[in-house]
């Protein structure tokens, strides 16, 4: 079938004004949140039911276009951006919750439905939708479920794959698939976990049922300021060796600081602080009583040189306002935002940020960190001109460097923001042949002809020869660091 043929077939079912085939409309996707990487699609489907989906994606199968799913496009690894001549399945139209069943907790939604309204529909039975991205106000839960996406609470609550107990998808070829189901659904295999965080390379995610947990009885929510980043780490891994599992453990860096504060999210911040740690607490007033008291003696035995404690909802909304909204303050510093994720043991925290700053220096570039301290997933970001490529070089560059670092550290590429485009090259450093052999294999299983999300995730050839050597030296660091 030619393309025209295609697209004559799709007008039988979408309205015209839902199929974007012009240069100027199709811009507008050449890239998600990470602006580094673009190509355009060849057209976009601006979908709006599991209908409109199947049948797009048979026409689409049938023609051997391949295809990438996307809702609201927030992702920073480029795993929504189309290439080998892609086509975009936009499903951002489907907003529905279906259903929330506040006896056995989970709701059933469609993929383009915001996190934060998830979660604010479940607050209404009492219940949360614990994953909360700094996105989360404008994040699909479909595209949570794609990149297996975090938050500062998964410290404590865990990724969204612990959250997604089933999904109803559309397979590469067309065919439908329902994996999992509600509570006490159980299989063999667990196809569930291989779908969440598959970045859209098996299909399109068309139905979702996700669990749901109480609202804490009580929350307190701190604010601990240091007059160095090193000794912030330090106060977080003191935390946790203590036995301590706050809810969320939150730093940011003093360029971080001076940009929020400069911003519409202004949070008051100590502006002389070389980084700051968030800390919230919650559970039942005793135990949250007796964890908050112990964070406190930890971040003053660190000479901590100013704590500080929400009194209110109206406060704790203030001190996370300035988390949630610093890489929205970073535009303040410059045009472009290249926002890092790489994950380290805990223990090495300290010595890795500062490794972190010592390569933004050595490749002269504007590096500032927030980060989710508890769980060692670092989110170095790096201000630059996109228009300067000489300075879009040193970017890439000092990128790499980061994510080997990470890796030698004993950690791995990503906590949250997935593979895409950013990191397939780097996923030698991490598998050896065999390893990622077995994952084409899976892949070529589930879709033969290589339609769903083609080029990403897997490496594309770069940096082969490498291979074993780099897995065998993580292996060994692994070991020797746990």
């Amino acid at each position: 079938m030619t393309e025209s043929g295609v697209l004559r077939r799709l007008l039988r079912r979408l309205p015209r004004s839902r199929i974007l085939t012009d240069e100027a409309e199709l811009s507008l996707y050449d890239s998600d949140g990470l602006t580094l990487h673009r190509s355009a699609p060849g057209a976009v489907l601006i979908l709006e039911s599991s209908e409109e989906v199947r049948f797009a994606v048979s026409t689409l199968a049938e023609a051997r276009i391949p295809f990438v799913p996307r809702g609201a496009g927030t992702g920073l690894s480029g795993g929504a951006v189309a290439l080998a001549g892609a086509w975009i399945l936009d499903v951002h139209r489907m907003r529905k919750i279906i259903a929330i069943d506040s006896l056995e907790r989970t709701a059933v939604i469609e993929p383009g439905v915001i996190n934060f309204d998830l979660d604010l529909a479940a607050a209404r039975h009492g219940l949360r939708f614990a994953p909360d991205p700094s996105s989360q106000k404008a994040c699909t839960v479909g595209g949570n479920i794609a990149e297996n996406s975090g938050g500062p609470h998964c410290f404590l609550h865990g990724m969204t794959t612990r959250h997604v107990l089933g999904i109803k998808a559309v397979l590469a070829d067309g065919s439908s698939i329902t994996i999992g189901g509600g509570p006490g659904t159980a299989a063999v295999i667990d196809w569930r976990g291989a779908w969440v965080g598959s970045e859209g390379t098996f299909g399109v995610t068309i139905e979702a049922t996700v669990q749901l947990i109480p609202r804490p009885q009580v929350v307190r929510t701190a604010l601990a300021s240091f007059s160095s980043l090193e000794t912030a780490c330090q106060t977080v891994s003191a935390i946790i060796a203590g036995g301590l599992r706050p809810a969320a453990l939150e730093i940011l860096d003093r360029l971080t600081i001076e940009a929020v504060e400069a911003s519409v999210f202004r949070a008051g911040y100590p502006r002389e602080a070389e980084a700051v740690l968030l800390i919230e607490s919650e559970g039942l007033p005793a135990e949250v009583e007796e964890e908050a008291a112990q964070v406190r003696q930890a971040c003053e035995a660190h000479r901590s040189i100013d704590f500080q404690e929400a009194r209110d909802a109206a406060s704790r909304e203030r001190l996370w306002r300035g988390r949630k909204g610093a890489f929205g303050a970073m535009g303040r510093i410059g045009t472009d935002l290249y926002v890092l994720d790489g994950v380290v043991p805990r223990k090495r925290l300290a010595e890795v940020i500062l490794g972190v700053q010592e390569i933004g220096k050595k490749h002269r570039l504007l590096l500032s960190n927030v980060f989710h301290a508890g769980d060692g997933n670092l989110h170095p970001n790096i201000s630059f001109d996109g228009s300067d490529p000489e300075q879009k070089r040193r970017v890439l560059a000092a990128g790499e460097e980061i994510l080997r670092l990470c890796v030698d550290s004993g950690g791995t590429l990503s906590g949250e923001h997935g593979i895409g485009i950013e990191k397939r090259e780097q996923m030698h450093l991490v598998f050896d042949e065999e390893e990622l052999q077995t994952q084409r294999l899976l892949r070529l299983a589930v879709d033969p002809e290589g339609l769903a999300n083609p080029e990403k995730v897997l490496p594309t050839g770069r940096g082969c020869t490498e291979a074993g050597f780099r897995s065998q030296q993580h292996i060994d660091r692994t070991e020797e660091i746990l």
